[in-house]
């Protein structure tokens, strides 16, 4: 059995119909199906079968009510990791971090300091700026001012991610954001943080990082413990418990989205190199058993040699067991008539990641209406992006790039509206508000303006009166 499908044709079990109707469909977070392992986890922890979601919220309810305690025996139970037993606390002290940097090959340093200066410089350039105008009736404006205090989740699972933290870290602080807090989880072997985890918060001004995940760290972050201080907003993606968690905790804090699992869709023409597309769709189905690795392309004949690319590379990879689920179950080759057909399908897809891998890639760039980012031709791979490019590689995800943007300085700041309207414009526009305030049956607020021009004009007597 071929590791990926190749969907062609308007009929047949491996149509292009069938392929909208299973990997390119969208299914919200609360439908995805949970894996029988981690079904039978949930039973064994809480003694009977649960929902994902009620799962968490009974991890919320606890942290919210027992703070600490609750979130070191969560930690014990789901991840395996007695805190005290290992002699640590849910913070993880400075001088780790510094050992952390030093434990580390000098090349990985350099890499993780070229990464951050590129993302730095990317988000130092977007324009967020206060502004007041006195030439509008009095003064109109807005301020900008950063968050207070920020909660960044990087994913430490199968995986540490330090581009994540990365990504999250920097752009918060481009924004001015007075305290970064970074909550991953910790290794089941020892109880540590990845050193390479750590190394990267130093290097992205992180002001402190605790040794928990989960939906107890999501919950730790919206309620405030003993050890860990509550924040404004919580950033950064996670598994499924963590995205249920953030959605339970909205309102109560802010949140930059609910991630599902990563995706990327790449469209390529017969001038396509299927070797490097190949390459790509693997980097992709990597990440979880959960991730897209889709290719739309008009050449049949790119079809079969992707396919057969992604068998022969598939051999000398890692992580098999991760791949061969994600491409038999959540990714596909599919043959479309035309380039403008794969930009239809992907428009309505709305993916993470939309890679064109085709003849003059700037022509269709206008094209695209929806995706969180668009890497032009096969030289810039998404892999690139996820790690040196310089925009965040926090992206929006299950088709929300249909209305949000990827992580970036608007996320960590916030607008506040300034009003001081002089005598005058006041007086003229109270009428105006007056009568929309009746329109709405709300005769105090029409009361209230009414006042506002009755003092207006009695102003403007008094001064011709001392004229």
């Amino acid at each position: 059995m071929d590791l990926i499908r190749i969907y062609a044709g308007e009929s047949g079990p491996q149509s292009v119909a069938v392929a909208q109707r299973s990997i390119l469909r969208r299914v919200p977070p609360d439908e995805f199906t949970v894996p029988p392992r981690v079904q039978d986890g949930i039973r064994r922890i809480f003694g009977e079968a649960l929902s994902a979601d009620e799962v968490v919220r009974r991890i919320l309810a606890d942290v919210r009510q027992r703070g600490d305690a609750a979130v070191c025996e969560w930690t014990a139970r789901i991840d395996g990791v007695d805190l005290a037993a290992c002699g640590l606390g849910i913070e993880v002290a400075r001088a780790e971090w510094e050992a952390a940097r030093r434990q580390i090959a000098p090349e990985l340093v350099a890499a993780l300091e070229l990464a951050a200066e590129r993302i730095r410089a990317f988000h130092a350039r977007q324009p967020i700026s206060s502004w007041i105008d006195v030439r509008m009736g009095g003064t109109l404006g807005q301020m900008v001012r950063p968050l207070q205090r920020v909660g960044l989740y990087v994913p430490g699972g199968t995986a540490p991610l330090p581009s994540s933290l990365l990504m999250a870290a920097i752009p918060a602080r481009v924004a001015g954001v007075e305290e970064i807090v970074a909550t991953t989880p910790p290794r089941r072997t020892d109880g540590h943080i990845s050193p390479v985890i750590l190394a990267a918060a130093a290097i992205a001004g992180v002001d402190r990082v605790f040794a928990i995940g989960g939906a107890q760290a999501i919950g730790a972050l919206a309620y405030g413990t003993a050890t860990v201080p509550r924040v404004d907003k919580i950033c950064g993606p996670g598994n499924l418990f963590v995205t249920l968690a953030k959605r339970q905790v909205f309102g109560l804090v802010g949140i930059d989205g609910l991630p599902g699992p990563t995706e990327t869709l790449i469209i390529a023409d017969d001038a396509a190199d299927a070797e490097n597309v190949a390459a790509d769709l693997l980097a992709q189905a990597e990440h979880d058993v959960m991730a897209s690795a889709i290719l739309l392309t008009p050449s049949r004949a790119l079809a079969e040699r992707v396919q057969a690319a992604v068998a022969a590379q598939f051999a000398r990879l890692d992580r098999q067991e991760i791949m061969s689920v994600s491409l038999a179950e959540r990714s596909g080759i599919i043959v479309v008539r035309d380039v403008a057909e794969a930009l239809r399908l992907a428009n309505e897809y709305a993916p993470e990641h939309l890679c064109l891998d085709v003849r003059d890639p700037w022509r269709y760039l206008d094209q695209v209406r929806n995706a969180g980012g668009v890497f032009l031709g096969g030289i810039s791979c998404e892999v690139l992006g996820d790690y040196v490019s310089g925009p965040s590689h926090i992206m929006p995800t299950a088709g929300t790039a249909r209305f949000a943007s990827p992580q970036n300085v608007a996320d960590f700041v916030k607008i506040t509206s300034v009003v001081g309207l002089n005598e005058e414009q006041a007086s003229r526009l109270a009428p105006a508000a007056a009568r929309i305030a009746e329109a709405e049956e709300l005769t105090a607020h029409a009361a209230a303006a009414r006042r506002r021009a009755v003092a207006a004009m009695a102003s403007d007597s008094d001064k011709g009166e001392g004229m």
